[in-house]
């Protein structure tokens, strides 16, 4: 069996490596490095096939000629901005991405937190269910009878031309940016690296600082990684410098959020909603303050186990279309999502 050499460069941690390295084709001979210096990648291409890299990660010019023997780079996730497509094309050499399932799906969870937040969507399912005395006789529906409202809802939103704020943005950010879009909404984001001014136009983005973020966002979505720098980091005067009213969503890491003070947040009436998929404590702790608050429906709080990004984000299966172009190449198929 003829072996492909493949070089294949990440940011992310050995967990998603082994997944990545386990999904891989029996006839991928790859080597995978974590944030190599550049000397080492520029040594390590000529004998490659194949260039991978996942999410981010510039590939200038240079990089493109020492790869003489490349037949194909690919970019794992939707952010090619950084990738010198000029000079790929001047080399005649096909450049793909490859869209992120696992952040599609997060991107996904973080819209039904949005709109779940802003339609009260806990609280109309339990007064709905609640069957109560409506102070009215329920008739038959047609067309010139009906109960608008009969349980007299009231502060129901929508997402529709919102101003949302995402704080950190990665390829999530992208996806979730590439939604929002449809419902016309300003969108805001920071991060520590501005986006090129041409990303920031094809996705309709705004650049702000934290503190404007905070004061203008309708929502907040919070997308952000952990580091010892941001533990516990969305704390009491964070939420203090929350829009009154606003609702927050997080799907980022664990430990980011000071769950106390979001509960303080919301109890006060200041945050009019929240959203969470990850905690500081996984499983989730049976006496988690968090919890108790939750099953009064009319506390506008949504809690999911940690299953934004699919049952099995970082499993074996869920890296089986990062070779999906790498098939079609050795197969004399077409590759999808080619940008050169």
């Amino acid at each position: 069996m003829t072996r492909h050499r493949v070089l294949f460069l990440t940011r992310r941690g050995q967990r998603h490596q082994q997944a990545a390295l386990e999904a891989a084709p029996p006839e991928l001979e790859i080597t995978l490095r974590r944030d190599p210096p550049r000397d080492e990648v520029l040594r390590l291409l000529p004998e490659m096939e194949v260039l991978i890299i996942e999410r981010v990660g510039i590939v200038d010019a240079g990089m493109i000629a020492a790869g003489r023997n490349l037949r194909l780079i690919q970019r794992l996730g939707s952010q090619t901005w950084d990738i010198d497509l000029d000079a790929a094309r001047r080399a005649g050499l096909p450049v793909c991405y490859q869209p992120v399932q696992t952040c599609v799906m997060v991107a996904e969870h973080m819209l039904l937190q949005m709109l779940g937040l802003a339609k009260r969507a806990r609280e109309l399912m339990s007064v709905a269910e609640a069957a109560g005395d409506w102070g009215q006789t329920p008739r038959r529906c047609d067309e010139d009878y009906f109960a608008y409202n009969w349980s007299g809802r009231k502060n129901l939103g929508q997402l529709w031309h919102s101003t949302v704020g995402l704080l950190g943005f990665g390829e999530i950010g992208v996806e979730l940016a590439r939604r929002l879009k449809g419902f016309e909404c300003a969108a805001l984001y920071h991060k520590r690296h501005r986006l090129p001014a041409q990303a920031e136009a094809d996705f309709n983005l705004t650049y702000v600082t934290q503190e404007e973020l905070m004061r203008r966002s309708d929502f907040v979505c919070s997308l952000l990684p952990y580091f010892p720098e941001t533990d516990l980091s969305l704390n009491a005067a964070f939420f203090t410098g929350l829009k009154p009213g606003a609702l927050f969503v997080h799907c980022g890491a664990g430990a980011v959020v000071d769950e106390a003070a979001l509960i303080e947040a919301l109890r006060s009436g200041h945050l009019a909603g929240a959203a969470l998929d990850t905690y500081t404590y996984e499983p989730i702790r049976p006496d988690e303050p968090l919890l108790a608050l939750a099953r009064d429906p009319m506390m506008n709080l949504m809690l999911t186990p940690h299953v934004a990004a699919g049952a099995s984000a970082a499993e074996r299966n869920a890296r089986a279309d990062d070779y999906t172009n790498l098939r079609a190449l050795f197969s004399g198929g077409e590759l999808q999502y080619r940008l050169v």
